[in-house]
């Protein structure tokens, strides 16, 4: 399934559009599922409701206590009434040609000895529908057709395209391999030139962001205007985002904003999203913090809905800058290398690593996709070795159930049990599921309050979070908010996604604390940006780790329009280095300046250092001194980096932006320096060029060599060319201390100690 289409069931279509009443009303219900642990105060807001609802509700309720007051006589009348008028309003099928054209159709009718309730095409070859306009078809010889030829050829034809998409998803979801893949959208690209909208869909986007197909920007345009025109919510979002980004069209934050709003009332959840983003940082639109919860409260519903016991994939954020200075380091995913040794250790009978490969399957990343047939099998191998740990999970995943694992509360209890007894807290808050909800067990809410403070208390979230759930709902113990909040802020720390909607939920409607608009706010945002659609950070990363900057932008723009602050960061380093050949290079400097400016607002300090370094050489924008200094200033002040503390000494030293000021110079240096180790040399360098300079004015001061112009005499780069001369002898002097330290003869008579022996190589830990 394509990670743009995790919202499709909230997206209308052309075949949503003909679905019967009770389909339709099935379809659009709103969550009532139960989910451990969460809190829906709010869960039948559809997308298409608003804040004025409450008088509405409140309406209804008088309709029903109305209602309530009506005997059972006067009830059955009103009901009886409303079957009347539903028939007189329901729409009279005309019949088409045949033996008794312009007669209305008759529902049921007999044929062959059945009834039929509508049109049908048995008992003829060429597939058009038709009805009987009596009962007895055999008797009267009375019919007509139910469309027109036109009308036949085109349900023909759409019913060709379906199998033709139906194909291809099938080979699509089927198969892990690129190329069966590219096959896959090569009938996935014959269904759209036959107008299937769900298949134009996939391939607009697949053309957008080069997935499977090559990347054409203008061919996915002009798909996404005639999904537009059709309709289609995901095509509204998506020229939203051409138009804001300016990828194939002139950029135009008014269009975007209809196109995203429009977009947001089909039910599109990535464009609730964006819509969420722009209000609550004032993009294109007035800022409103109460615009902002509306619209991220609503997808983070969603999320939180398809949340797990076993829990959702991990969100892996990479940041490309920090990937470039230190490969592998920080983007935290394991080598290939490591991972194989790990994959030996669990199959020469390491439980721990059959434990950890076993967790890293079940929820996939650090370069480790889900895999749940893997994990089982790992975690079987470490509960079979008596890990008290793998038998506790092998129990979650029994109890969630999946295409390798099928549902057994009865299995799951078993392995909850056997783990709660050693003492593991994956296994009690298990086992306090299970009495919880009555799984395998009979309801005992005493029980599972025992089971989950005993996981609370050795610190495991899930505990935490269904502990704060009881206590929240007053379940099994007193209603107590105070108490609730204690432990989702604790699993909130763990990092539980339900942890920080209840959180969210609590602070939105001013439950156990203060209301807080903005802390409500930001809470569901990062609930939202745990969605599947985050998945898309690990393919662009793979993107552009193949290669495909053009690609990895795209993906990351969109990403950047959500409010991803990694992807707002990424995409401005694709755009710094010039790497992405689908944007014009004057462009480039000044698309980057904004998305740094998005990230610096989401307190990301690298990105500030980048806005003070744009407005200083003027990239982007006019150079400005002043704005550079303020920037710096922030990055100083707010994130206390040692780059901006840097800066702002070398400013000051100059003057530029700032009243020329030596001494302030030095203390920004002096804090520069405490603030990283790796500054220290940078410093000293600046620190030693500063005495000259602070020299040089003495002298002046005293009128010798008054009429000397240092910047004229050598050029308005000196200071430079210092500084390198003072980093080459200080490279000169420790270079020689260390020759002569080599050079000293030991006294005669002593020998040199000898090394203890290290243990060969393959019994070092690894590092």
């Amino acid at each position: 399934m394509s990670l743009l289409d995790e919202e499709g069931n909230q997206d209308e279509s052309l075949e949503s559009k003909t679905l019967s009443a009770e389909d339709q009303v099935k379809d659009h219900s709103t969550g009532t599922r139960v989910v451990a642990g969460q809190i829906f105060l709010e869960s039948g807001k559809s997308d298409s409701q608003s804040e004025s609802e409450d008088n509405f509700h409140s309406q209804e309720e008088e309709k029903e206590n109305s209602l309530e007051e009506l005997n059972s006589l006067e009830m059955s009348n009103l009901l009886n009434k409303d079957l009347e008028e539903a028939e007189i309003q329901s729409p009279v099928l005309t019949a088409i040609g045949g033996t008794a054209d312009g007669e209305p159709c008759h529902f049921p009718f007999l044929f062959m000895e059945k009834e039929y309730a509508e049109c049908t095409a048995d008992g003829r070859e060429d597939g058009r529908l038709w009805c009987a306009t009596t009962y007895d078809y055999k008797k009267d010889q009375k019919w007509g057709f139910c469309e027109s030829e036109e009308q036949s050829n085109k349900r023909k034809q759409m019913q060709e395209a379906e199998d033709v998409y139906q194909i291809g998803m099938k080979i699509l979801n089927e198969s892990s391999k690129k190329a069966q893949k590219k096959v896959a959208y090569q009938y996935l690209l014959k269904a759209a030139d036959m107008n299937h909208t769900k298949a134009m869909e996939k391939v607009s986007y697949a053309l957008l962001f080069g997935d499977y197909l090559k990347q054409n920007i203008q061919s996915s345009k002009e798909l996404f205007e005639k999904l537009t025109e059709e309709g289609s919510p995901k095509g509204q979002m998506a020229l939203g985002f051409l138009y804001a980004s300016g990828l194939g069209v002139n950029s135009s934050q008014a269009k975007a904003l209809v196109y995203y709003t429009f977009g947001a009332l089909g039910g599109n959840l990535i464009a609730h999203m964006i819509l969420g983003y722009r209000y609550w940082a004032g993009i294109g639109v007035l800022q409103s913090c109460e615009s902002a919860l509306t619209h991220y409260r609503l997808v983070a519903n969603h999320v939180a809905s398809d949340i797990s016991l076993t829990g959702g994939t991990v969100v892996q954020r990479i940041r490309l800058a920090d990937e470039v200075e230190n490969p592998g380091m920080a983007s935290g995913m394991l080598e290939e290398d490591l991972i194989q040794y790990y994959q030996f250790l669990a199959e020469k009978g390491d439980v721990q690593a059959q434990v950890g490969l076993g967790q890293l399957h079940l929820h996939g990343g650090r370069g480790v996709e889900q895999n749940h047939q893997r994990a089982f099998e790992y975690f079987n191998q470490a509960a079979n070795a008596g890990n008290s740990h793998a038998m506790a999970f092998l129990g979650k995943m029994y109890s969630e159930g999946s295409d390798v694992v099928p549902q057994s509360n009865e299995t799951a209890l078993q392995y909850f049990k056997k783990a709660a007894d050693m003492g593991n807290p994956v296994g009690q808050s298990g086992l306090g599921m299970a009495y919880l909800y009555g799984r395998g067990v009979p309801v005992n809410y005493e029980l599972a309050l025992k089971y989950f403070q005993k996981a609370a208390e050795q610190g495991w979230v899930d505990g935490q979070l269904q502990l704060g759930s009881m206590y929240y709902n007053g379940i099994g113990v007193k209603k107590d908010y105070k108490q609730a909040l204690k432990y989702f802020n604790l699993a909130s720390q763990g990092g539980h996604i339900l942890a920080f909607y209840n959180l969210a939920q609590m602070h939105a409607t001013g439950t156990g604390v203060m209301r807080s608009c903005h802390t409500a706010v930001e809470l569901f945002k990062n609930v939202c940006e745990r969605g599947r659609w985050s998945e898309r950070l690990m393919t662009a990363y793979n993107s552009y780790k193949d290669g495909d900057s053009n690609s990895a932008v795209v993906q990351y723009l969109l990403l950047a329009e959500q409010g991803y602050e990694v992807a707002q960061s990424n995409a401005a380093f694709i755009l710094d280095q010039k790497e992405a050949s689908i944007v014009g290079e004057n462009e480039t400097y000044p698309r980057a300046l904004l998305h740094w400016n998005r990230a610096a607002s989401q307190g990301y300090t690298v990105a500030r250092i980048k806005l003070g370094d744009y407005h200083f050489y003027g990239f982007g924008t006019d150079v400005d001194y002043e704005t550079a200094f303020i920037h710096y200033r922030l990055a100083s002040e707010q994130q206390h980096s040692a780059q901006a503390m840097f800066n702002l000494g070398y400013m000051h030293e100059k003057g530029l932006g700032i009243k020329q000021d030596i001494h302030l110079a030095k203390r920004f240096y002096d804090m520069a320096a405490e603030a990283s180790p790796d500054a220290q040399v940078p410093v000293f360098l600046a620190l030693c060029k500063l005495g000259v300079i602070y020299s040089l004015q003495y002298i002046r001061e005293i009128n010798v060599f008054s009429h000397i112009d240092m910047d004229q005499l050598l050029g308005p780069e000196w200071d430079l060319y210092l500084m390198t001369i003072i980093a080459l002898l200080l490279g000169t002097i420790i270079a020689y201390r260390q020759r002569q330290h080599q050079a000293i003869p030991r006294p005669a008579g002593l020998r040199p100690a000898v090394p203890q022996q290290e243990p060969p190589p393959e019994h070092q830990p690894p590092q």
